[in-house]
């Protein structure tokens, strides 16, 4: 339940927008379950694995443990592409203005290409309606309303992927057939009872429900990080901070730490001006510890870019190779880096609720004209068993792996670029719908583009009457 907005500064006109933000990121999660989960039981159907009325409830539910499962690092990953220090020193209505311009860009695109059938990355569309609403933010306020360099970590990520996942799809798909050379995995299911084998069956089913899983645990994030760019832009001083972690808490890992950096210190005596400035940040955040609020913006504000100040130095004295730091203590500076990291990167578990409940939802409705595609238009043939679970291993694993690092990908683009990759190894370039690639990959290339722009002209338009 969200908490009671009774102490904040807001207006009837800014709850009213907060309201509908709210309402957007949902919908954008909801929309964001039947475009891009489609992905996920389109293999399983199509193989005669599973039935609809089976496969996306089941998909469904995963994508819903996903969510929940994991973590919020992707989710921190999208918040630090905008300005949140700055925009908390700006008012309120500045940031409903980029919220909302960020969401409605990445609706309107996620359901013109869902209209038409078209798989499109819904994490493309997001990075692209932030990056957009970020440069309106520079136009109007000055500074840096883009975090370029984590934008161009992200977006090499989501170009890098699909490469990744048509080339290992091709090298698997290789393997079943000069390799593992099981004639029922290369089957290519013909009428409705026509179904796999059991050893067959039971492998698709795992990799869709892999593929599900890691789907809400990589995607799922993006619609809890948005959720919390709300929070954080229309109620910062209840949201910026953790407010649920102890004060006590806060001074023991603070403690701690020092007697950490004190022991490492002992044994580097020529770089001690750094642990003397460390320290310093150390006495610095315990000094505001009290000034923090749930109704003090300006005090919470600080609170939270010093401790942010405090994790990058730390974390800097960790990276320094003229640092020589054991194993043990690594281990320990690292999980007090974490507890640090609480206070600023975390997400209430009702929001995290909130979006697996919007994402499972939406699996289960809209997914028809997405899984037709994936399953009948990339390749000129239908699915084989083989096909389909390679190019759902591929997926499960690439998403798995950037979920780990913190990185959004394209469900979509990866699973797409799976099967092309199978259809490839199947039958060469010849086996190829050239016409639906086309759709694909110029919505590839369009959906950057069109999300900066449309994202950039609505946070003109919000500006001028939020």
């Amino acid at each position: 339940m969200i908490p009671l907005l009774g102490e904040t500064d807001l207006s009837t006109g800014l709850l009213i927008v907060f309201a509908l933000c709210l309402f957007a990121v949902v919908a954008f999660e909801f929309v964001n379950g039947f475009h891009d989960t489609a992905n996920a039981v389109a293999t399983v159907i199509y193989t005669k694995a599973l039935k609809p009325i089976v496969a996306i409830p089941w998909s469904g539910f995963w994508n819903f443990l996903g969510v929940f499962a994991g973590g919020i690092a992707v989710a921190m990953g999208i918040l630090k592409l905008v300005p949140l220090d700055t925009l908390m020193a700006l008012p309120v209505s500045v940031g409903a203005c980029l919220v909302l311009s960020v969401l409605l860009a990445a609706i309107i695109w996620n359901l013109g290409t869902w209209y038409f059938g078209i798989p499109c990355s819904s994490s493309h569309t997001l990075i692209g309606a932030l990056i957009g609403a970020g440069i309106g933010f520079t136009w109007y306020y000055g500074g840096s309303g883009v975090n370029w360099h984590k934008a161009e970590e992200i977006g090499l990520s989501l170009i890098l992927s699909p490469l990744i996942g048509f080339g290992l799809a091709v090298l698997l798909m290789l393997f079943l057939k000069h390799v593992v050379r099981y004639k029922a995995l290369f089957h290519i299911p013909q009428g409705e009872d026509d179904r796999p084998p059991l050893l067959v069956r039971g492998i698709l089913i795992l990799t869709c429900t892999l593929v599900s899983f890691f789907h809400g645990s990589n995607d799922g994030q993006k619609g809890v990080g948005l959720f919390m760019l709300i929070l954080i832009a229309f109620l910062p001083a209840r949201f910026a901070i953790n407010h649920s972690v102890p004060d006590a808490a806060v001074i023991k890992t603070l403690d701690q730490t020092e007697i950490v950096l004190q022991t490492i210190a002992s044994s580097n005596v020529a770089q001690g001006t750094m642990f003397v400035q460390v320290n310093q940040e150390i006495e610095q955040v315990k000094l505001h510890l009290m000034d923090k609020s749930v109704t003090d913006k300006a005090g919470t504000f600080k609170f939270r870019k010093e401790v942010e100040g405090l994790v990058k130095s730390i974390a800097a004295l960790e990276s320094n190779k003229q640092i020589d730091i054991n194993t043990e203590n690594r281990l320990e500076l690292n999980r007090k880096l974490s507890e640090l990291k609480h206070l600023t990167d975390f997400a209430p578990i009702w929001v995290i609720l909130t979006i697996s409940i919007a994402l499972g939802l939406g699996t289960m409705i809209g997914w028809k004209r997405i899984v037709v595609t994936i399953g009948e238009k990339i390749g000129n043939e239908h699915l084989s068993y083989a096909q389909g679970a390679s190019s759902e291993i591929v997926a499960a694993s690439t998403i798995g792996i950037s979920t780990v690092l913190g990185l959004p990908v394209s469900t979509t683009h990866v699973l797409s670029s799976g099967i092309a990759g199978s259809m490839v190894a199947s039958g060469g370039k010849s086996n190829l719908n050239k016409g639906t690639l086309k759709s694909i990959g110029l919505a590839w290339v369009l959906t950057l583009p069109v999300s900066i722009g449309l994202a950039l002209l609505l946070f003109v338009f919000f500006h001028l009457f939020i």
